[in-house]
């Protein structure tokens, strides 16, 4: 009971306890309840458990199956797009929980997702080659263009010492304004439209859908899948793994023992941002199939907190991928189906990293033991009592 798991695990309960509460509390039923409470307690209850349970349900259905669909494939279409939107979540992820193991904290997954996408839309729509070979280049693009950009803030940590917080947070701002100049450009405007987006992706540079023309689903999530295991065996089986993760625990004794923790910088904020970058391809040649403005969305963002809630591992960050893609594509539905505010699935979010960041917090309420602790042992009875 003092593992890891179970505070990550009793965290999301929490989370979606007190998120249940803000539910009850937004429902105008439940509003209207509350003025006759004394006077008739039990229609409050019913009402504020009417609201949650239907937001919930509704979220579910959204995010993971819908019983009431009237076809198998209608069905199971909430599930695919949870796949779908965790696609960029886990591959950014799993390339901020790289940076965070090594001790850098880089929070530009914006900016290397874009620049990724613009990469890769650029190599797309360019280009005319056949299908295996342009898509090739297309993702090889989008990492190439991710970690470039993640490259600058290595290459200034390394040299000049420059915090990887501020010049991530500055390169964010600049790949906003880029992209946002570069859809005004001609190389890079859908001809005869006078709006930012780009011309469309051609099949041949497209991810291949996994299930058919009635799904979104793309090769993007098999993309994410190999990241995962690469990144496994990167920082738990290889030498550079090694070396990177004794940079983060102490780059002092890390350089003392022949470790070039400058070199460490730079590679892993340019690894970092590739998997970003892979993030941007499968917006732009997966999801989306044109390149715009608002291709990262906020991504970039929301990948921190999927790395965070996964301890920056691989298969707890593909998890946590998954779980806020679920609450991404769910809660669409719930605004939809019960009127219940969007923005209760930002809370949840936001109290699950909240929890997560405190263990004691959760421990607490739960009366969960410490790390480490032990039951007292029942002192043995002496061999005189027993003869006794």
């Amino acid at each position: 009971m003092s593992s890891s798991w179970v505070v990550t695990t009793l965290a999301i309960v929490l989370a979606l306890v007190i998120s249940g509460v803000l539910i009850a509390a937004a429902d105008q039923e439940v509003q209207d309840a509350a003025v006759y409470f004394f006077a008739r307690p039990a229609d409050f209850f019913s009402a504020a458990w009417d609201a949650v349970s239907s937001a919930y349900v509704a979220l579910f259905q959204g995010a993971v199956f819908d019983p009431t669909a009237a076809t198998f494939a209608k069905a199971i279409k909430p599930l695919t797009e949870t796949l779908t939107v965790s696609t960029p979540l886990i591959l950014a992820g799993l390339g901020l929980g790289i940076g965070f193991r090594a001790g850098l904290f880089n929070i530009g997954a914006q900016g290397q997702i874009i620049l990724g996408a613009v990469f890769a839309g650029y190599i797309g729509f360019t280009f005319d080659l056949p299908f295996p070979l342009h898509l090739l280049l297309a993702v090889i693009g989008a990492a190439i263009g991710g970690g470039m950009w993640a490259g600058i803030a290595g290459v200034l940590k390394a040299r000049t010492g420059a915090h990887e917080v501020i010049v991530t947070i500055m390169l964010n701002s600049i790949a906003v304004y880029l992209i946002a100049y570069l859809l005004t450009t001609t190389p890079f405007q859908n001809p005869g439209s006078s709006n930012p987006i780009s011309p469309p992706i051609p099949e041949s540079a497209q991810y291949p859908l996994l299930l058919g023309d009635q799904f979104r689903l793309h090769a993007g999530f098999i993309v994410a899948i190999l990241a995962a295991v690469f990144v496994w065996w990167l920082m738990g089986r290889s030498t550079i793994g090694f070396k990177w993760r004794a940079v983060g625990s102490n780059p002092h004794a890390a350089r003392t023992a022949g470790i070039s923790v400058n070199s460490a910088y730079i590679w892993v904020m340019v690894t970092a941002g590739a998997l970003a970058g892979l993030a941007g391809s499968a917006q732009v040649l997966g999801t989306d199939k044109v390149l715009t403005a608002d291709v990262a969305a906020s991504f970039g963002f929301d990948a921190i907190t999927v790395a965070l809630l996964g301890r920056s591992k691989p298969l707890g960050t593909f998890m946590a991928g998954i779980l806020f893609g679920a609450l991404r594509a769910g809660g669409f539905a719930m605004q939809a189906r019960t009127g219940t505010p969007i923005d209760i699935v930002l809370v949840v979010q936001s109290l699950v990293v909240l929890f997560i960041a405190a263990p004691p917090l959760v421990r607490a309420v739960f009366r969960l033991p410490a790390p480490g602790a032990r039951r007292p042992r029942t002192p043995r009875s002496s061999t005189k009592e027993v003869a006794a």
